[in-house]
């Protein structure tokens, strides 16, 4: 019987049909690395490469982006063995199942790059790498020591790049082979017997160069007993290994990296060349600052020249100068007599002007002190008779006069002045004060 379909299921389309797919694939499978022989292999001119993957059994569609096949350090070509690390998809337009990569290495590149990190790891851990035991580089060293093959590029690289910069150094080369089985093993031997002859030979600095390559290529430069030989030279270390973005174990033990062999000796002779061009510059400022000086002492030497004349003509010119500071002086000094004639003559105006008349003054004196003793003589005739009146007024005020005119004073027996008959009572005694004598007597009665 034919399946059912649950009620209500919605009918896709063929192109939302991979479009899930796609989704549900690139979601559920995770970035993977996947192992296989390329075969197929195709370059668009777009820049694209397209091939696939396969093994005995089964194989795969493979796409690779432009932006991740220019990074690859290699050519792919058919029949390479490969290790792809992909993203599983779907390409909706033919519903083709297909592999994204994202990068691509040689069977056999992930084992030798987990072999470098061991090592790294383990030399670092030693201190071998450790910056506080790299030496610098002497600025104009004497001789340079080289170890690289005498047939390879980096040896040619480094012969150039020295007659160009700095012609006079002296190299030593220590030959070895940089690639092979026998390469690690050469490679430290050459390193030991630099340094061994390091005195001897006079070298102040080490290279060790090869160009640039895959990491099987370089693996010689990645050995345990080359990094050890390294750290023991008793001279500092360059190493310039491949190009710019190879790394080596090498490059970690040396006391100095250089992006390539070329760069390696551009670095050892900085010193030279940088002197070079200072000397240039030197001579430069040099050329220019003398020529600069003779200007200057040409343009003094003209102006003295100008100002040379005949010693009789100085003569005349000195007498002519004397005559005339002769003449200023003259008129100078009658000026200033003149000058000084004329304050002269102000100042007698100026003192007859404010000289005192001594008989006026005698006179007016004379006439003040008169005036003076007259109102001295009405102001005390005015005060005696002010006098006179006060002492009439007081006397008229005072208690006896008053009395006189037939008034009493009554006190009680306390001695207090009574004012209102209601101050005392009938049988008080009392006292009674006259114009002249006192009277006692005792009250009767009181009459409010």
């Amino acid at each position: 019987m034919p399946r059912s379909e649950p009620a209500g299921s919605a009918i896709l389309s063929v192109s939302a049909l991979n479009r899930l797919a796609r989704e549900t694939l690139e979601a559920k499978i995770p970035l993977l690395w996947v192992a296989g022989e390329i075969s197929n292999l195709t370059r668009a001119p777009s820049g694209h490469v397209y091939f696939t993957l396969k093994d005995t059994s089964a194989q795969v569609r493979c796409t690779m982006w432009r932006s991740r096949a220019q990074l690859l350090s290699f050519r792919p070509e058919n029949g390479m063995r490969v290790e792809a690390r992909a993203l599983v998809t779907l390409y909706e337009a033919r519903g083709d199942f297909q592999l994204s990569i994202e990068a691509l290495r040689r069977t056999g590149v992930g084992n030798l790059y987990e072999a470098f990190l061991r090592l790294k790891d383990k030399l670092g851990a030693e201190g071998l790498f450790d910056p506080a035991q790299k030496r610098p580089v002497p600025r104009f060293p004497r001789r340079v020591g080289v170890v690289t093959s005498p047939a390879a590029a980096a040896w040619r690289d480094v012969l150039a790049a020295l007659a160009r910069r700095a012609p006079h150094l002296e190299i030593v080369l220590y030959p070895a082979p940089v690639q092979g089985d026998a390469a690690p093993r050469a490679l430290a031997e050459a390193v030991r017997a630099a340094s061994a002859r390091a005195d001897e030979d006079g070298i102040d600095v080490l290279l060790v160069v090869r160009g640039g390559g895959s990491i099987e290529d370089l693996w010689a430069f990645n050995d345990e007993a080359l990094a050890r030989a390294i750290r023991a030279c008793p001279v500092p270390v360059v190493s310039g290994v491949g190009h710019e973005t190879d790394v080596t174990i090498a490059d970690f033990a040396a006391d100095v990296r250089a992006a390539t062999p070329t760069g390696a000796a551009e670095l050892v002779s900085a010193g030279f060349h940088a002197a070079c061009e200072r000397l240039a510059q030197l001579g430069r400022t040099m050329h220019a600052t003398m020529e600069y000086r003779l200007n200057m002492l040409a343009q003094r030497t003209d102006r003295a020249a100008l100002r040379l004349t005949h010693p009789r003509e100085r003569l005349r010119r000195a007498g002519e100068q004397a005559e005339r500071l002769g003449q200023r002086l003259t008129d100078a000094m009658r000026h200033r007599l003149e000058r000084l004639s004329g304050q002269e003559r102000l100042l007698a105006l100026r003192l007859a002007a404010r000289r005192p008349d001594l008989q006026a003054r005698r006179e007016r004196c004379e006439r003040a002190g008169l005036r003076l003793a007259r109102a001295g003589e009405a102001l005390l005739a005015r005060r005696a008779e002010r006098l006179t009146a006060l002492s009439a007024h007081l006397q008229h005020l005072a208690p006896q006069a008053v009395l006189a005119r037939g008034y009493s004073i009554t006190r009680d027996g306390d001695g207090r002045i009574l004012r209102d008959a209601g101050e005392t009572r009938a049988g008080a005694p009392v006292s009674i004060e006259l114009a002249r004598g006192r009277l006692r007597a005792t009250v009767n009665s009181s009459e409010g």
